[in-house]
This record gives C-alpha cells, sequence and structure tokens, in this order.
C-alpha cells in the first residue's frame, strides 16, 4: 500500500531536514508511529498525504505515484482516496459538524454526496457520542468533540488509506480508547491500511507494528536538525 524509497524533505526556510531511506507498509496493515517531538513524524504522514512534496525520491501509494503528481492532482487523489485527522482538525467554522463530516463529498471529484452518504455521516457521529450535536456548529463544540468530528471525516467516505496525526490526543481515557476501536473496526472491515503517529503508548498493542523514530533525535550532525529514518 505504502512505499517510500530514498525520500528528502526540507522545509523551505531550513532548519529541519528529512531522509527516508525506505519504508514499506503493507495492505491493510496497522501501523503506529511513535518518537520525539520534532523527529518527522508528521512530515512523514504529510509526504504519504501529498500534503508535502519530497525534494526527491518516490512515495507510492497504492498504484499512485503521490510524488510525480502536482499539487493539485495530489489533493484529489487525498480527498477522494484518503481518510486523514490532522492534528489541528481543519475543520471549517462556519459548518455544523454533520456539515463537515460530509466536507470530503462537497470538494472531492466522484464522491457523490447521496441519502447513504448521509445515513453513514451521522451514524459515525453516534458511534462517537455525537448524535445529539450534528448540527450544531463546531465553534461551539470542545476539542475532544472536535477531534470526533474530524475522525468521522476521515471514515466517512470508507478510504483504503487512513492517515491519522494524534487522532485520540485531545480525548478523555473512555473517549480515547473508543475513537480507536471504531478507527480499528472501520479499517477492519474495509481491508484498510491505517498508519497514525501517536504519543500514546498505551495505545500501541493495538497495532500490527511500530516505527519508533527515538533514535533520530541523535542522528543529526547539526544539534538534531537533520533527520534520518530507516523504519
Amino acid at each position: 500500500m505504502i512505499e517510500v524509497d530514498d525520500v528528502h524533505f526540507r522545509y523551505a526556510e531550513g532548519g529541519f531536514a528529512l531522509h527516508v531511506p525506505e519504508l514499506r507498509i503493507a495492505d491493510g496493515e496497522r501501523v503506529a508511529i511513535i518518537g520525539p517531538s520534532g523527529a518527522g513524524k508528521t512530515t512523514l504522514l504529510h509526504l504519504v498525504a501529498g500534503i508535502a512534496a519530497p525534494e526527491c525520491g518516490r512515495i507510492r501509494v497504492g498504484d499512485v505515484d503521490v510524488s510525480a503528481l502536482d499539487d493539485g492532482a495530489r489533493r484529489r487523489n487525498r480527498v477522494t482516496r484518503m481518510g486523514l485527522v490532522l492534528q489541528e482538525f481543519a475543520l471549517l467554522e462556519h459548518l455544523h459538524a454533520l456539515d463537515n463530516v460530509l466536507l470530503p463529498y462537497r470538494i472531492g471529484a466522484g464522491l457523490r454526496l447521496d441519502p447513504t452518504a448521509r445515513d453513514r455521516g451521522r451514524a459515525l457521529l453516534a458511534d462517537v457520542g455525537l448524535a445529539t450535536k450534528a448540527k450544531r456548529i463546531v465553534t461551539r463544540l470542545s476539542q475532544g468533540e472536535r477531534q470526533r468530528v474530524a475522525v468521522c471525516r476521515a471514515l466517512v467516505t470508507e478510504p483504503r488509506l487512513l492517515l491519522a496525526d494524534e487522532p485520540t490526543g485531545n480525548l478523555d481515557p473512555e473517549n480515547k480508547h473508543h475513537v480507536l476501536d471504531l478507527l480499528l473496526a472501520q479499517t477492519e472491515r474495509l481491508g484498510a491500511t491505517f498508519l497514525a503517529v501517536t504519543h500514546d503508548h498505551d495505545l500501541l498493542a493495538r497495532f500490527d507494528r511500530v516505527i519508533d523514530f527515538r533514535a533520530l533525535s541523535d542522528s543529526g550532525s547539526d544539534g538534531g536538525e537533520h533527520e534520518e529514518a530507516t523504519p
């Protein structure tokens, strides 16, 4: 499902660089990425999603060479083929919870917003305890509730690849395990691949494999600003 080969990335303003010599994640595999802040975990997720583009190297997701696409094509591929939970949630504040969940259908070419999709969105909100808040503007939701809305949005199109950056980071212990149960159950039902960044080691036993970035913090020659990943 995911193949990364000799990828180099550096932010335009400098200071941070990431090198991933090789990474393979199988179709249907559930993988957690752990490690210290600043090690490049979120950057790797953004590269796989096509939010960021590498300086060189190849990133292949399924049958698509993401690294060969232009910005517009990467965005279309991300919206129509992936589910994505970002740390900052990326919800539209003028929309209520259900419309945020259904947003991929309004911006993704080829996605059809029909009654089945609407029902699936409502069912997902009910699964995370937000059935009574489906019509509430997201600015009136707590951080934990917003995170659950973002999780529902990532799942609503039934993607074959789910990418999640700290998907339970703002949740209390009960909701944390409930949301992870939902993510794992949905990916298992769909036969989807699940790649998650997390600092919560209590969750790691639920994944098939863990990629540990801890060694990266000592590998740079300039105070840890240059990171090299060999997962």
